[in-house]
């Protein structure tokens, strides 16, 4: 299917050479030979300017292998449903609020959702307390406007503005961080598809293919909730926190293993053993009770998120290949988990101490990650 070429974007390297190799390539760079491979293989039905079918759009989140062989790594690892349920929402009018708790893969899921409908995933609002009104709606070159007065000329596009002139998905990151009446102006363009410009007396309209992916959560400080009209203009989906332990493991392992390989990092899957060991703690002190059902705990005031988890075994990986043989070990481990963990410096260390003596110390095979854990703790 071919995309209008409004919709193509060169990006220009600013201080280094154009093909200078990215830290973090957008998704659809990264994975842009399995989207390839979906858009040739994919005979289903396309909503209008979409680049692959809701089918493909699924699959490339979900993984699969295709009839030629091409197999499509798995972006998400969760019920099938809720991605069949988010996709099947943007092939509709409705906006698409993904809900959860931090470190719930709500912004990567975002991102490979934008990259697999539009082929851009850039058309992005980042959330924060200080996103002003022009970041959703437009802003205006004040040189221009100065010069010439209110014309199109001196108008600047919000991401939001090019996606509903275009037909693609925008993406508003932390939508719950956002002030309030911020947050409103998504009323109209979301309900009426329309963003007025009363300063030239004209309106944007929405072509086909136009939506909005959102992010939220409601555990962290600094939310502002979403007023009731807002939330009715989104179908929410949840996204949850990985339902076992293996399933968890397996996201920790995928994420660290594609980052590793961008740092040049030794592979994660030889510290598979630590990946396990990060993993459990985290959730025992999440769900407050060690995986037995034998030990209440405390928990600490972190979420200690599979996205936490992510960052130190990665951190991890960097401390072995740069002071270590290149093995993960549980040394190169304890102080991220203390430091994910201790975020309180009062009571949160008074409750990884317990764990540690409590837990750690008495559990077969975990001599050397509570020797380590005590030296990081002294």
């Amino acid at each position: 299917m071919t995309m209008p070429e409004t919709s193509e974007t060169t990006v220009e390297t600013v201080g280094g050479s154009a093909g200078a190799e990215v830290l973090r390539p957008h998704a659809e760079d990264a994975f842009a030979d399995e989207l390839a491979a979906l858009a040739a293989a994919d005979d289903r039905p396309r909503p209008a300017r979409w680049r692959l079918s809701p089918w493909a759009v699924a699959t490339y989140l979900l993984g699969g292998t295709l009839p030629d062989g091409t197999v499509i790594t798995p972006k998400y690892v969760g019920p099938r449903r809720i991605i069949e349920v988010a996709v099947t929402t943007l092939a509709t009018d409705r906006a698409l609020l993904l809900l959860g708790v931090p470190g719930t893969a709500k912004t990567w899921v975002s991102e490979h959702l934008a990259a697999a409908v539009s082929g851009d995933s850039t058309l992005l609002v980042q959330g924060t307390a200080g996103t002003p009104e022009e970041a959703i709606r437009y802003g205006w070159n004040y040189a221009q406007l100065l010069a010439h007065g209110p014309s199109r000329g001196a108008l600047v596009s919000s991401p939001v503005m090019r996606a509903m002139a275009e037909g693609m998905t925008a993406r508003v990151e932390e939508l719950t961080r956002i002030p309030a009446d911020v947050q409103d102006s998504l009323i109209t363009i979301l309900s009426e598809k329309t963003l007025p410009v009363p300063e030239l007396g004209q309106e944007i309209q929405a072509v086909r293919g136009f939506n909005v992916i959102a992010t939220a959560n409601d555990r962290d400080r600094g939310i502002n909730d979403l007023s009731s009209a807002l939330r009715r203009r989104f179908n929410t989906v949840v996204l949850p926190l990985p339902a076992t332990a293996e399933a968890e493991v397996d996201i920790v392992s995928r994420r660290v293993d594609q980052i590793g390989r961008s740092l040049d990092l030794p592979g994660g899957l030889e510290g598979i053993a630590e990946i396990r060991r990060v993993v459990t703690v985290f959730r025992e002190l999440r769900d407050g009770v060690t995986a037995d059902g034998r030990t209440k705990l405390k928990s600490p005031s972190g979420t200690l998120s599979t996205a936490e988890a992510i960052s130190v075994v990665t951190n991890g990986l960097a401390l072995a290949a740069h002071f270590g043989d290149g093995v993960l070990r549980p040394g190169d481990v304890a102080s991220g988990i203390l430091g994910a963990v201790v975020r309180d410096p009062a009571a949160d260390r008074v409750i990884w101490q317990e764990y540690v003596e409590t837990v750690v110390r008495e559990r077969d095979g975990w001599k050397d990650f509570y020797r380590a854990c005590r030296e990081v703790s002294a």
